[in-house]
């Protein structure tokens, strides 16, 4: 039985979803480096278990995540922004040390969401902020509260966007929309943001968890690999050109067909029935 008090939940369900929680309430779901380790681990373990069909990420209370946690300043902590906690940058740091920082710590964490190879649906509960909201905006799928905010917070603290934020906006609402939130740092609800294409829907808050698990348990019954290799396309599509982007899909359609899903399903097209995937 999971500890109820842990600052990340995790359970694994009879139907193969991985759902994994950020529990604490009471900062928002700001993130320290040892939730953020943990996560990324078990984003890279959901890759690897073939239990797991898909993977959902939450939070409880009225915050998402609202980015690094910056009062977390214990030892073995990482200090500087974005990266999982902070103080300020002491007058001898050396060159190099928040660049390296960020890459080991939250850019790494957006990385293993992109490149998780089970589907990845976040539930947006609340707020999500800074480096809360880009580990949104990486998953595959988007669901949010009413709720819900969407806030580009970095420039508010003299920042610049971190977290993979600049390389993933631009990608979902185009470089000119990109820049009014980031330059600006304004708070998006919603609504507002399932408009511009940061959210597939929006949903009553009751309604978000009943809703994800529906999404969920539908991407769990789904032929597993084929959704993987989906994701790879899709995602690499974006930096690719047509004759590249066409040879990927070709050797992927190859690798896809030799799967016992692929088999599964065109038995059941000829059959006239519905395909029982089981994610092989």
């Amino acid at each position: 039985m999971p500890d109820p008090t842990a600052p990340l939940l995790h359970t694994l369900d009879p139907g193969g979803i991985s759902w994994i929680t950020l529990n604490r309430p009471a900062v928002l779901n700001a993130l320290t480096p040892a939730q953020r380790d943990d996560l990324i681990t078990l984003l890279e373990a959901a890759t690897t278990d073939p239990a797991v069909r898909a993977v959902v990420l939450t939070a409880t209370g009225k915050g998402f995540c609202t980015g690094a946690d910056l009062r977390d300043t214990g030892p073995g902590t990482d200090t500087g922004p974005g990266t999982g906690t902070g103080t300020p940058p002491p007058a001898d740091r050396r060159a190099g040390d928040i660049a390296r920082t960020l890459k080991q710590g939250a850019q790494r964490l957006i990385t293993a969401v992109l490149d998780c190879e089970k589907p990845v649906v976040a539930a947006v509960n609340g707020t999500a902020a800074g480096l809360g909201a880009h580990l949104a905006l990486a998953c595959d799928l988007v669901l949010a509260a009413e709720s819900a905010r969407f806030i580009e917070v970095f420039v508010r603290r003299g920042l610049v966007p971190d977290a993979g934020g600049a390389y993933l906006l631009p990608r979902l609402v185009g470089p000119q929309r990109a820049k009014e939130l980031m330059f600006f740092g304004d708070a998006l609800d919603a609504t507002e943001a399932a408009r511009l294409g940061l959210v597939n829907r929006v949903v009553p808050d009751a309604d978000l968890e009943r809703t994800t698990r529906a999404w969920a348990n539908r991407l769990a019954a789904a032929p597993t690999r084929a959704l993987a290799l989906t994701k790879q396309l899709v995602n690499a599509s974006l930096e690719s050109d047509r004759t590249t982007a066409l040879a990927a899909e070709a050797a992927a359609q190859e690798i896809n067909m030799a799967t016992a899903d692929a088999r599964e399903g065109v038995r059941a097209f000829v059959e006239r029935r519905q395909p029982a995937f089981r994610g092989g």
